[in-house]
């Protein structure tokens, strides 16, 4: 096996129309999103002794107050033969670069042979997610429009046609960046009601601009009476349609207007002949009662899908100065009761 950068999008892209498990966090376009943030990013391939791609990877330089490492978001993908070479080769990248550690969040089923993989290459469990999930709930769109509805939860089905009926409510497309304003406007009155700190403008502005020259990125807005009532931000790639960013403002909480957005996102989905909806990380309700993506989660359950849980995100330590992120991450976790 050798590692090498790959600078030819049209065979970066080629190699993800093969992986059942994938998300746009492995895209080249979210590639060109880190570097718009200001991030050194490296796309590497494993090639096999005929030439052939055998694994691929996103990897990202992370500068933070709690420290500098290498971050790998929902990869490596491929072959996991070619892991153990990969990680050698990003070991050096992290002793040039001077990162601390390399954090892993791979989309690899969560079961005990995976869990050994990365223990035996030197990694542990992480303190803290990747801000990227470990699980997901996902929903095959492959049946038709009846079908969907039909597969869905009774009250889930009901909110969506209650909206359909309602006159005053409307759900518009753009595909505009100035429409950015508008959803991180309600997507601030949400962090400051739910306690969370949100995404920049620039985050959610450089993220819909890389994604718009491809055509995979698209604004929903949910009125009632031409005011904006909920937001949703869904990325198109590689035959996926993801939920990735939503808001929506509790004055308008009884009339269900997330529903009818979700299901119109869906749709979309079809029309651009998707496989699978994502709707991007989930928490199991019955094991974790109290978390604060409980009530999201039973809001997806409800549109018919699966969870798919994947291997927990996992640390390399690489330096002394990793235990102290350890730490700070840790105690900024059972704060925030995650």
């Amino acid at each position: 096996m050798e590692v090498r950068e790959i600078n030819n999008k049209e065979i970066w892209e080629d190699f993800f129309r093969e992986q059942k498990d994938k998300t746009f966090l492995q895209s080249w376009n979210w590639g060109n999103f880190q570097e718009k943030m200001g991030n050194k990013i490296w796309r590497f391939g494993m090639f096999d002794d005929n030439g052939g791609l055998a694994s691929v990877s996103l990897v990202v330089k992370i500068k933070a107050r709690r420290g500098t490492f290498l971050l790998v978001q929902h990869g490596p993908l491929g072959k996991k033969e070619a892991f153990n070479i990969f990680f050698g080769e990003l070991k050096k990248i992290a002793k040039a670069e001077k990162a601390s550690f390399i954090r892993v969040a791979p989309l690899l089923e969560r079961n005990e042979d995976n869990r050994k993989l990365f223990k035996n290459l030197g990694f542990r469990e992480a303190p803290m997610h990747a801000n990227a999930y470990e699980s997901t709930w996902k929903l095959d769109i492959a049946p038709s429009e009846e079908e969907l509805l039909r597969n869905m939860r009774k009250t889930t089905r009901y909110l969506i046609r209650q909206t359909l009926k309602n006159q005053d409510i409307t759900v518009e497309k753009s595909q505009s960046s100035v429409d950015v304003a508008a959803y991180q406007k309600l997507n601030e009155e949400v962090s400051k009601r739910q306690k969370f700190v949100p995404f920049s403008p620039e985050f959610i502005k450089n993220e819909f601009e890389v994604f718009s020259e491809d055509n995979q990125v698209l604004w929903l807005f949910g009125k009632y009476k031409g005011e904006i009532a909920a937001a949703a931000l869904i990325v198109f790639w590689s035959g996926v349609g993801f939920y990735h960013q939503a808001a929506s403002c509790e004055k308008y909480a009884k009339l269900s207007i997330p529903y009818l957005l979700s299901w119109e996102a869906v749709k979309e989905a079809k029309k651009r002949e998707c496989s699978y909806f994502d709707f991007w990380g989930f928490v199991d309700p019955k094991n974790n009662p109290r978390h604060p993506w409980t009530g999201p989660t039973l809001f997806k359950m409800g549109f018919g899908g699966q969870a798919y849980e994947y291997l927990k995100t996992q640390d390399l330590p690489l330096s002394l100065k990793y235990w102290l992120t350890f730490l700070f991450e840790k105690l900024r976790k059972q704060k925030r009761a995650l």
